[in-house]
Parts: structure tokens; C-alpha cells; sequence
């Protein structure tokens, strides 16, 4: 809802080549209440008069010599960005009222003046024109705190992801299909994520086979898990203790949307225990 003193106070132009309609409309407007009132008798002033303060309405006559309200029209459209054209014309041609419409004006009142119609059209387009910017003002904010947030939602992630890469060797999100979607680190190795690897590459490869085949079997089931512990030999005869915390991902609707999960060489800290 407006409030009264934001109808009066909003910014009307008035524009006719007649001084007298000129100081009629405005002598109707100010005791009516309205308070922030321009006036022009040169119509190739109006555009540039727009552009610098941006008019919630505009009266335009439209029997104007050297440039008729029509090309005001015109000239208003190619600087009006929003293409809402907050103009009611004024005219004593019948003819004439459908053609301002269809060139852009939101009304028009007819000559002579009956002061009860320009007051409520005058009235009504303003309430309409001013909700429109407040509508469009409450949206630009609402935009803003969108991208606030998002940045802050960013800013979020990129902290949350470095303390992650700080504090494991490495980690991974897979898809639901089971596809790596981010990681850091040797986690094709250290999972097996992708390689269907046999037994015998397992063992092969040095790794205990009955632990890594339960956590193979932990991520296919979706399983959160916290400090799994899994180990290899390595070529040199040296045992690799690594620890794995996993979770999985649900969307809004509560489906399963991946897994995550980070993990640590902990063969230091294995071996002193």
C-alpha cells in the first residue's frame, strides 16, 4: 500500500505549448496537494527533463507545433529503459486517444478539462506507476541479498574445502552413478574408486584384500563411516596405514545425490601406537 504523502510527493510534468493549460493544470495539481510539480512549454525539452529525473507521470499535450506529443512519445521510449512510459496525454481530438495508446501512453483525459477526471486519472496512474517502482525496487534488493548470499555461500565452500585439504591427504565427491566429481589427492589409488580391481591385483598391488573389500563394500551401500583404518605393503616391505571418513550426499527431496569422504596417511602415528 501507498501512503497519501507518497502520491503527493511524487514527480508529475506538465507539458503544453499553452501557458494557460500550462497554469491551469498546475494551479489544479497544487490544490489538490501535489507538491514536487515541473512545467515546460518546449516539448524537445521533455526527453533530456526525463532522462535527469525520471518522472512518475508525464501530462503531455498532444497538439504541440514543432514536435507533437506523438514524437515526445518517441523520443521518451528510447531513454525509458524499463519501456513503461508514464504518460497521460492530453488531447481534444476523439481520434487521437487510440493512436497515444498504441504509441505507448497509459491514459488520456480530454479537452476541455473536467477537473473530477484528471484528478482520479491523475491519481490512479500514479498509485500504479509508484507500485511499479516499488515493485521493481523490492525486487533489485531481493536480487541483491540473493547475490550477497550466494557470494557468502562461495566464500563458505572455498573455506570449507581448503580446511578440508588441510587437514586430510586427500578427498573426493562422487555422483549417484558413483562418478568423481571433485577430488585432491591419490584417490583412484587409495580407494580403488572406478578400477574394479581382481583380488589378485589387490594382492598384487600389496594391499590387506579383506579390508579393502569392506570398504569397497562400505561406499557401495552408502554407509557413513568414521576413521576406517585399511593398510598395504609396499614394495620395500613397509606397511601404509590409511584412514578413511566418509558420508553420503542427499538433495532437498531427501535422494541420494553422491558420497564424499577425506582421508589420512596415518602410518606414523599407526606405527607409535
Amino acid at each position: 500500500m501507498l501512503e497519501v504523502s507518497e502520491i503527493l510527493n511524487a514527480s508529475i510534468l506538465i507539458v503544453d505549448d499553452q501557458e494557460a493549460n500550462v497554469m491551469l493544470l498546475e494551479l489544479m495539481l497544487r490544490n489538490e496537494g501535489y507538491t514536487n510539480i515541473t512545467t515546460t512549454q518546449e516539448p524537445r525539452k521533455v526527453a533530456r527533463l526525463h532522462a535527469d529525473t525520471q518522472f512518475d507521470l508525464i501530462l503531455l499535450d498532444l497538439q504541440m507545433p514543432e514536435m507533437d506529443g506523438f514524437e515526445v512519445m518517441e523520443a521518451l521510449k528510447e531513454i525509458e529503459v524499463a519501456s513503461y512510459l508514464p504518460v497521460l496525454v492530453l488531447t481534444a481530438q476523439p481520434a487521437h486517444k487510440l493512436r497515444a495508446l498504441q504509441a505507448g501512453a497509459k491514459d488520456f483525459v480530454s479537452k476541455p478539462f473536467d477537473f473530477v477526471e484528471v484528478q482520479t486519472r491523475i491519481r490512479n496512474m500514479l498509485e500504479v506507476r509508484l507500485l511499479y517502482r516499488k515493485l521493481g525496487d523490492q525486487n533489485l534488493v531481493l536480487e541483491q541479498k540473493v547475490l550477497e548470499r550466494t557470494a557468502e555461500l562461495r566464500q563458505s565452500e572455498a573455506r570449507f574445502q581448503r580446511f578440508t585439504e588441510l587437514s586430510s591427504d586427500w578427498y573426493w565427491e562422487q555422483d549417484a552413478s558413483g562418478k568423481l566429481t571433485q577430488f585432491s589427492g591419490p584417490v583412484e589409488e587409495m580407494l580403488g574408486i572406478g578400477q574394479n580391481a581382481t583380488v589378485e591385483e589387490l594382492e598384487a598391488a600389496g594391499w590387506n584384500v579383506q579390508q579393502r573389500m569392506e570398504l569397497a563394500e562400505k561406499i557401495a551401500n552408502r554407509e557413513p563411516f568414521l576413521d576406517f583404518i585399511y593398510s598395504r605393503t609396499l614394495t620395500n616391505g613397509t606397511v601404509q596405514y590409511m584412514q578413511v571418513n566418509c558420508e553420503p550426499i542427499f538433495d532437498s527431496a531427501s535422494a541420494f545425490a553422491g558420497y564424499r569422504g577425506i582421508g589420512l596417511d596415518v602410518t606414523y602415528r599407526m606405527k607409535r601406537a
